[in-house]
């Protein structure tokens, strides 16, 4: 597998991975122009992605969507929540109804609640052979039924989404910070954190930090958070990177 972390943040979030049989990118936010420069930069024409997994409809995971599909005829991977919910859809041909595990060739993904203000959203383990990536963003907690099925995979690409202090001593109105800490809105570093201490294992190669605020939270503060998490619980794991809104990682 190959994992590309294309841009994570507010603005826009997308997210390449790659088997020896498919091509697929979860959430298509930014614009087409990015996404295509991007994606041709790690030698990848987009034309050739097969699938486009949605994680929920904000905009900031959808905005390039029908520009996107336009132009290649992507086949969409969705739920039926979603679906009713992207009008610009209800015409669309390529599309893929999904409500738990998906199927697809070398890849096989399972789907799980995530806790977020949408009608439906999810986070998803995509695993091929031996080889697995976990993406868990845009959700309040994770819900502890699902805590074995996430334990000890290859790669986690997690949201970190705000320090706390910052959060709730910055210029955000109180409505919006309230929604941001809650049940369904981002997980803290704190959280992210605590999370992967419990969830990374020795097939662990690497930690992605997803969806960081540019607004409430900074690189350096979510890599000390888990760092001193790490060092409580004595997990001694350091290929930790944050994924950038308009920059992405190594290929993985």
């Amino acid at each position: 597998m190959r994992v590309v972390v294309l841009a994570s943040g507010s603005e826009g979030n997308s997210t390449y991975i790659e088997t020896n049989e498919i091509k697929i990118l979860i959430d298509l936010g930014k614009n087409t122009k990015y996404l295509k420069t991007q994606l041709e930069n790690i030698n990848v024409n987009p034309a050739e992605i097969n699938y486009i997994l949605i994680s929920h409809t904000h905009k900031d995971h959808t905005s390039a969507l029908k520009t996107f599909t336009n132009r290649y005829k992507t086949t969409i991977l969705l739920s039926q929540k979603m679906f009713y919910e992207l009008e610009d859809l209800q015409e669309y041909e390529n599309i893929i109804i999904y409500d738990e595990d998906i199927h697809l060739k070398d890849l096989t993904i399972k789907t799980i609640k995530s806790s977020h203000d949408a009608p439906d959203a999810r986070n998803f383990i995509l695993e091929n052979k031996e080889n697995s990536v976990v993406y868990v963003t845009d959700t309040g907690y994770i819900n502890r039924k699902y805590f074995e099925s996430l334990k000890n995979k290859d790669i986690y690409l997690f949201e970190s989404n705000h320090d706390i202090e910052m959060l709730l001593n910055g210029p955000y109105p109180k409505w919006l910070k309230s929604r941001v800490v809650g049940s369904y809105g981002h997980l803290s570093n704190k959280d992210s954190s605590f999370y992967l201490s419990k969830l990374i294992g020795d097939k662990t190669q690497k930690i992605v930090l997803m969806h960081l605020s540019h607004i409430n939270n900074t690189e350096e503060k979510a890599l000390n958070m888990i760092q001193e998490t790490f060092k409580e619980y004595e997990i001694t794991f350091n290929s930790i990177v944050c994924a950038k809104q308009s920059e992405i990682t190594e290929v993985i």
